[in-house]
């Protein structure tokens, strides 16, 4: 197998999607036109393929994006989404029936949950949600009816780590779908499918694309579910403009790189907020106590910018005038750009197995692409800013 840094400069780079040049064409499309009547039935024959037939289902652009994720991913398939989110619902969908049950994550991203409880329950789908770190809690969980474990480790806000192994082999025993949102390890970090997941899903708007200007996702699934979950994304009419894709695979050149160094930054700075006496704990996936860092260092090979530290103090008119007074980190709701990031954690109040005590916050950080030195210095006035205002 290729070192991952090796692949990420070189997968996708086929011939027939780069002709002489370096990268991929951008291959716009609608309509394609064939030949003959005969080219055009032997196209149409193999239009599950990487075959260009009608531009829904892709031009030369998209293959070489889905060649170089299944690459990566070690997938028998990969779909692309117009974002992450259309990503997780349509795997959701394609897997799960009326009065099927599915078990999900309670550290999941907020929109994922709200589809759970909004259309899925609409369409007479059960979600039971189950504790990320408790394996036991899973386990007393599984039905009968249960055709579905999701998995989001790290989790979102609260950054629980899940025992990936363990919850694999709980789901073969019952003959349960695994989905795994990694996002958070991205295959550079994480293979999902070589650890027995069953799909993939990722949000490329973060940090395969990174730099804050596209929204899309992709599903790569193993042998057993991609025919399901190809035919249900081509049934439903999704497709992902190839000029997102084309700088998806751009972002994916410098992938590694990148997250390096957002690794080594984040590192820094949540190291030096563990001993800010206004923070009760840093929960980063690498560092103790961040609940199952242990998993995240025996599965995971390396962590990127994000993470959450906990404040005991919810003063309202304290923790405006820290965040709204940064000069580095900007207030908003994405990560996995080049920028720094900072957001206050809410929705809580939905979750039935991860809560907070009433007086603490969570805060999350994104740290970007600047000097620590000028990240530290705006988490130290902010702190100033906190105090006096406590």
């Amino acid at each position: 197998m290729k070192n991952k840094d090796t692949q990420l400069v070189t997968t996708g780079r086929d011939r027939a999607y780069t002709g002489k040049a370096v990268n991929p064409k951008i291959v716009r499309a609608s309509t394609i036109v064939f030949d003959s009547l005969a080219d055009m039935a032997e196209s149409n024959s193999r239009r599950n393929e990487a075959v260009e037939t009608y531009g829904r289902r892709g031009t030369t652009t998209t293959f070489a994006f889905q060649q170089a994720m299944c690459e990566l991913e070690g997938a028998a398939g990969c779909y692309v989404y117009p974002s992450g989110t259309s990503a997780l619902t349509t795997a959701l969908l394609a897997f799960l029936n009326p009065g099927d049950h599915l078990l999900m994550v309670d550290s999941v991203y907020e929109p994922t949950r709200e589809f759970c409880l909004g259309t899925l329950k609409e369409k007479g789908v059960t979600t039971e949600f189950y504790h990320p770190t408790k394996v036991d809690d899973l386990a007393s969980k599984i039905r009968p009816n249960t055709k579905v474990i999701f998995l989001e480790s790290p989790g979102s806000l609260t950054m629980e780590v899940q025992d990936i192994r363990s919850i694999v082999e709980l789901a073969r025993q019952h003959q349960v779908i695994t989905m795994i949102d990694n996002t958070y390890g991205t295959p550079y970090h994480f293979s999902p499918l070589a650890a027995g997941i069953d799909i993939s899903i990722q949000s490329a708007t973060k940090y395969i694309c990174g730099h804050s200007d596209v929204m899309l996702g992709v599903s790569c699934a193993n042998e057993e579910t991609w025919a399901r979950l190809h035919a249900i994304s081509i049934q439903m009419g999704i497709c992902a403009s190839v000029d997102d894709v084309y700088t998806a695979l751009r972002g994916l050149r410098t992938m590694g790189v990148r997250l390096k160094q957002h690794e080594s930054s984040a590192l820094e700075v949540a190291r030096w907020l563990m001993q800010r006496p206004e923070v009760d704990h840093v929960r980063h996936p690498t560092l103790d106590p961040c609940p199952g860092s242990e998993w995240y260092q025996r599965d995971f090979s390396g962590a990127n910018g994000l993470f959450s530290f906990v404040l005991n103090d919810a003063n309202p008119r304290a923790l405006s005038a820290m965040l709204d007074g940064y000069q580095h980190f900007k207030l908003g709701y994405s990560w996995g750009g080049y920028e720094s990031l900072v957001l206050k954690a809410q929705g809580f109040g939905s979750r039935e197995q991860c809560t907070l005590n009433a007086n603490q916050t969570i805060v999350r950080l994104h740290i970007g692409l600047e000097a620590t030195a000028d990240l530290i210095d705006d988490l130290d006035t902010g702190f100033a800013r906190y105090k006096q205002n406590c």
